[in-house]
């Protein structure tokens, strides 16, 4: 089982939101770039790169579907105390 991962992530405060940015990745839309634009976490100034991190570091929500989905799919709406994420799992290890 993986004990640490790298994602990429977009945080907004409304579900409607965190689907339209989905539906614009669905269609090709680059994720760094939407992260850049419409995320409300300062790692959107890193195209939403949370960089590599140990199981257990983040909410435990988001911590279940990085450690437990796909790897380079668009997640979500993953909802937690700050907003909704969508989240793309870059690896683990």
């Amino acid at each position: 089982m993986a004990s640490t991962a790298a994602a990429l992530h977009i945080l907004v405060k409304h579900e409607e939101k965190a689907y339209e940015i989905l539906e614009k990745l669905e269609k090709g839309g680059n994720f760094q770039k939407l992260a850049k634009s419409h995320s409300i976490c300062p790692s959107k100034k890193d195209g939403g790169n949370l960089g590599e991190f140990r199981k257990g570091a983040m909410v435990p929500a988001f911590d279940k579907v990085v450690f437990n989905g796909e790897i380079l799919a668009n997640l979500g709406p993953v909802k937690t105390k700050h907003g909704y994420h969508i989240i793309k799992v870059l690896f683990r290890t």
